[in-house]
Order: C-alpha cells, then structure tokens, then sequence
C-alpha cells in the first residue's frame, strides 16, 4: 500500500484521471491499471493483479468491475466505491458533452474523423490489455502456452470463448497450469 496520504485519494485521483484516458473502455486501461497498481503502488502482485482481472471477467456487469476489486483491494468498501465512482463519473461528464456537441455539429466533417481515428487507437489499447494481462498471470511455460493456444483458437475459428476457458480451468484444476 502507499505509505503516504490517504489511500482512498490516491485511489480516486488515480482512476478519475485515468478514465479520462480510457478510449474503448475500462479494459483499454488496463496496462495503466497494472502498472499504477503492480508497480507503482505496489497495491498488488502481479499475481493478485492477474486473479482481480479473472473475477471481473468472470463475474456478470460491466468490464469497469476491476477497478471495484482493486479499490476494495486497496482500501475495503470505501475504496472499492471511490475508485469505481472516480473510474465512472469523469468519463461519464465527459462523454455526455461530447455527445452533446458532436449532435450539434453533426453536419460537419470532424465528428467522423475523430471517430475513425479512436478506433485503431481502441484496438491497440486493448491488444496491450491482452498482453500485460498474459504476462502477469502466465508463470509458467505450460500457462504461456496454453494462452498461445487460446489466442490462436479465438483468432482463427469461431469456437466459443466459454469452452477455452472451462479447459483452462480444468487444467489449472488438474494442477497442470499454475
């Protein structure tokens, strides 16, 4: 935890600015999340940090959930809803004027060039997410490679995510992956 000032503010300062910058959702934010968390704050292992970004995956709502379990990580009940609030409401304000001002200008031409140009910078956000994601939670060559061959699976058929994950759970039930 950090020594210094309140946890809770650290907290809330951390994520309100941090959704500011969260172009495709809470999960483009993840690298920061992990490197503000893991690294910085030393909130959590990387290891606490890869089971967090499971249970919000896993558990039902939306994906802004791990900020939740990193705030209650941190700092209880307090720290769970001020991170939550902190990661929702900046983004929230913000996208409600821009809606706002994009419909008054929707005659014109900048509206769908900066659309356009968010969607690369989306994708490549969350193609980090996906890497730190890996990196944090596969300790092992059998995890790293049972990642490679979920990865290649999702990229190249159209088999249901669902079934990858029960057969990665049933390995790391099995105690082949750690």
């Amino acid at each position: 935890m950090n020594p210094q000032g309140n946890p809770i503010w650290t907290l809330v300062s951390t994520f309100a600015l941090m959704s500011l910058f969260a172009v495709g959702g809470a999960n483009a934010a993840i690298p920061e999340m992990h490197r503000v968390a893991v690294e910085v704050q030393h909130w959590l292992s990387d290891k606490q940090f890869a089971d967090v970004y499971a249970i919000s995956q896993l558990s039902p709502g939306p994906n802004v959930l791990i900020v939740t379990l990193i705030g209650y990580s941190v700092s209880g009940v307090a720290g769970a809803l001020g991170a939550t609030l902190a990661m929702c409401v900046p983004t929230a304000t913000l996208a409600y004027c821009v809606s706002r001002l994009m419909t008054r200008s929707s005659g014109s031409r900048w509206p769908a060039i900066i659309q356009a140009a968010l969607v690369p910078l989306s994708i490549g956000l969350m193609g980090a997410s996906g890497l730190i994601v890996a990196l944090a939670a596969d300790r092992t060559w059998a995890a790293a490679l049972v990642t490679a061959v979920a990865a290649a699976l999702a990229f190249t058929t159209r088999l249901n995510p669902l079934w990858m994950l029960l057969a990665g759970g049933f390995l790391g039930f099995a105690g082949l992956i750690g």
